[in-house]
Protein backbone atom coordinates (compact mmCIF):
# COMPACT_ATOMS: atom_id res chain seq x y z
CA UNK A 1 0.00 0.00 0.00
CA UNK A 2 2.58 2.61 0.65
CA UNK A 3 4.68 1.69 -2.22
CA UNK A 4 1.55 3.33 -4.99
CA UNK A 5 1.19 5.59 -2.12
CA UNK A 6 4.46 6.70 -2.97
CA UNK A 7 4.14 6.18 -6.53
CA UNK A 8 1.15 8.11 -6.49
CA UNK A 9 2.60 10.81 -4.28
CA UNK A 10 5.44 11.14 -6.77
CA UNK A 11 3.40 11.27 -10.16
CA UNK A 12 1.22 14.00 -8.57
CA UNK A 13 4.18 16.20 -7.79
CA UNK A 14 5.58 15.84 -11.02
CA UNK A 15 2.33 16.15 -12.59
CA UNK A 16 2.00 19.27 -10.40
CA UNK A 17 5.83 21.13 -11.39
CA UNK A 18 5.24 20.72 -15.22
CA UNK A 19 1.45 22.19 -14.53
CA UNK A 20 3.38 24.83 -12.92
CA UNK A 21 6.12 25.55 -15.60
CA UNK A 22 3.67 25.10 -17.92
CA UNK A 23 1.37 27.81 -17.23
CA UNK A 24 3.59 30.13 -16.46
CA UNK A 25 5.27 29.80 -20.13
CA UNK A 26 2.75 27.71 -21.80
CA UNK A 27 3.69 29.28 -25.41
CA UNK A 28 7.06 27.31 -24.79
CA UNK A 29 7.70 23.77 -25.17
CA UNK A 30 8.92 21.48 -22.87
CA UNK A 31 12.35 20.69 -22.00
CA UNK A 32 13.04 17.31 -22.74
CA UNK A 33 15.53 15.45 -19.91
CA UNK A 34 16.58 11.67 -19.32
CA UNK A 35 17.55 9.91 -16.17
CA UNK A 36 20.21 7.32 -16.73
CA UNK A 37 20.89 6.36 -13.02
CA UNK A 38 22.24 9.34 -11.14
CA UNK A 39 23.30 11.30 -14.48
CA UNK A 40 20.78 13.99 -15.84
CA UNK A 41 21.05 15.66 -19.35
CA UNK A 42 19.30 18.12 -21.87
CA UNK A 43 18.64 15.52 -24.83
CA UNK A 44 17.87 18.29 -27.37
CA UNK A 45 19.27 21.85 -26.30
CA UNK A 46 16.86 24.24 -27.39
CA UNK A 47 17.22 27.76 -28.34
CA UNK A 48 18.18 30.17 -25.66
CA UNK A 49 14.65 31.57 -25.80
CA UNK A 50 12.95 28.34 -24.97
CA UNK A 51 14.79 27.59 -21.85
CA UNK A 52 12.70 27.56 -18.55
CA UNK A 53 14.67 29.19 -15.57
CA UNK A 54 16.90 27.49 -13.94
CA UNK A 55 14.88 26.88 -10.69
CA UNK A 56 12.20 26.01 -12.78
CA UNK A 57 15.14 23.23 -14.36
CA UNK A 58 16.11 22.14 -10.63
CA UNK A 59 12.21 21.55 -9.72
CA UNK A 60 11.86 19.23 -12.53
CA UNK A 61 15.49 17.43 -11.39
CA UNK A 62 14.62 17.68 -7.35
CA UNK A 63 10.86 16.12 -8.30
CA UNK A 64 12.32 13.01 -10.40
CA UNK A 65 14.61 12.42 -6.97
CA UNK A 66 10.94 11.57 -5.21
CA UNK A 67 11.33 8.10 -2.83
CA UNK A 68 14.93 8.19 -3.11
CA UNK A 69 16.29 7.78 0.41
CA UNK A 70 17.54 10.16 2.62
CA UNK A 71 21.46 9.88 3.45
CA UNK A 72 23.56 12.27 5.88
CA UNK A 73 25.97 14.02 3.23
CA UNK A 74 24.66 12.11 0.74
CA UNK A 75 24.58 14.07 -2.73
CA UNK A 76 24.02 11.38 -5.22
CA UNK A 77 20.90 9.25 -6.34
CA UNK A 78 22.09 6.51 -3.84
CA UNK A 79 20.85 8.85 -1.02
CA UNK A 80 20.70 12.57 -0.50
CA UNK A 81 20.39 14.92 2.39
CA UNK A 82 18.14 18.21 2.02
CA UNK A 83 21.31 20.12 0.99
CA UNK A 84 22.73 17.80 -1.10
CA UNK A 85 19.43 17.27 -2.80
CA UNK A 86 19.48 20.73 -3.44
CA UNK A 87 22.75 21.34 -4.96
CA UNK A 88 22.39 18.14 -7.29
CA UNK A 89 19.29 19.57 -8.49
CA UNK A 90 20.80 22.64 -9.40
CA UNK A 91 23.75 21.12 -10.85
CA UNK A 92 22.18 19.40 -13.37
CA UNK A 93 19.94 22.81 -14.11
CA UNK A 94 23.80 24.22 -14.57
CA UNK A 95 24.20 26.33 -12.10
CA UNK A 96 26.44 25.27 -9.18
CA UNK A 97 25.34 26.00 -5.57
CA UNK A 98 27.10 25.67 -2.09
CA UNK A 99 27.04 21.93 -0.34
CA UNK A 100 25.59 22.74 3.06
CA UNK A 101 22.63 23.98 4.16
CA UNK A 102 24.86 27.08 6.09
CA UNK A 103 26.67 27.71 2.87
CA UNK A 104 23.55 27.79 1.06
CA UNK A 105 22.10 30.11 3.72
CA UNK A 106 24.69 32.60 3.36
CA UNK A 107 25.48 32.45 0.24
CA UNK A 108 22.22 32.84 -1.85
CA UNK A 109 20.19 35.98 -2.53
CA UNK A 110 17.11 36.28 0.06
CA UNK A 111 13.80 36.80 -1.28
CA UNK A 112 10.51 38.14 -0.22
CA UNK A 113 7.90 35.42 0.94
CA UNK A 114 5.37 36.90 -1.34
CA UNK A 115 7.78 36.67 -4.12
CA UNK A 116 8.66 33.08 -3.87
CA UNK A 117 9.07 31.50 -7.03
CA UNK A 118 9.34 27.62 -8.58
CA UNK A 119 13.09 26.45 -7.75
CA UNK A 120 13.66 28.96 -4.88
CA UNK A 121 15.38 27.28 -1.47
CA UNK A 122 13.08 27.10 1.55
CA UNK A 123 15.44 27.62 4.74
CA UNK A 124 13.78 26.55 8.49
CA UNK A 125 14.77 26.60 11.96
CA UNK A 126 14.58 22.99 13.08
CA UNK A 127 15.60 22.92 16.95
CA UNK A 128 17.03 26.37 17.23
CA UNK A 129 19.15 26.09 14.45
CA UNK A 130 18.76 26.86 10.64
CA UNK A 131 19.32 23.19 9.01
CA UNK A 132 17.20 22.36 6.97
CA UNK A 133 16.41 23.16 3.53
CA UNK A 134 13.73 22.36 0.56
CA UNK A 135 12.96 23.59 -3.15
CA UNK A 136 10.02 25.19 -4.07
CA UNK A 137 7.57 23.67 -6.12
CA UNK A 138 4.31 25.90 -6.60
CA UNK A 139 1.05 25.36 -4.45
CA UNK A 140 2.70 25.82 -1.12
CA UNK A 141 4.46 22.43 -1.70
CA UNK A 142 8.28 21.83 -1.76
CA UNK A 143 10.18 18.97 -2.41
CA UNK A 144 13.19 17.95 0.06
CA UNK A 145 14.98 15.44 1.64
CA UNK A 146 13.70 14.64 5.19
CA UNK A 147 15.55 12.57 7.55
CA UNK A 148 17.10 9.51 8.77
CA UNK A 149 14.85 6.77 7.52
CA UNK A 150 12.92 8.48 5.46
CA UNK A 151 12.58 9.46 1.61
CA UNK A 152 13.02 12.30 -0.50
CA UNK A 153 9.31 13.50 -0.69
CA UNK A 154 7.13 16.26 -1.14
CA UNK A 155 5.58 18.51 1.84
CA UNK A 156 3.13 21.08 2.60
CA UNK A 157 4.79 24.74 3.38
CA UNK A 158 1.62 25.89 5.05
CA UNK A 159 1.42 22.73 7.42
CA UNK A 160 1.52 23.78 10.89
CA UNK A 161 5.15 22.41 11.26
CA UNK A 162 6.74 23.88 8.15
CA UNK A 163 4.99 27.54 8.90
CA UNK A 164 6.47 27.91 11.94
CA UNK A 165 9.84 26.87 10.90
CA UNK A 166 9.95 28.46 7.95
CA UNK A 167 13.03 31.38 8.06
CA UNK A 168 13.35 32.71 4.51
CA UNK A 169 13.41 31.83 1.20
CA UNK A 170 16.61 32.47 -1.29
CA UNK A 171 17.11 32.17 -4.73
CA UNK A 172 20.13 31.07 -6.39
Amino acid sequence: MSSSYDNLQRRSAFVSVIFLILSACGHEPVRRVTNSDSDIRTVSAPSKSNLRSVGEQAAVVAVRQIGVPYLYGGTTTRGFDCSGLMQYAYARAGTGIPRTTADQWRQLTPVSSSRVQVGDLLFFKIEGKISHVGLYIGGQRFIHAPSKGKQVSVAQLDSDYYRRAFVRAARP
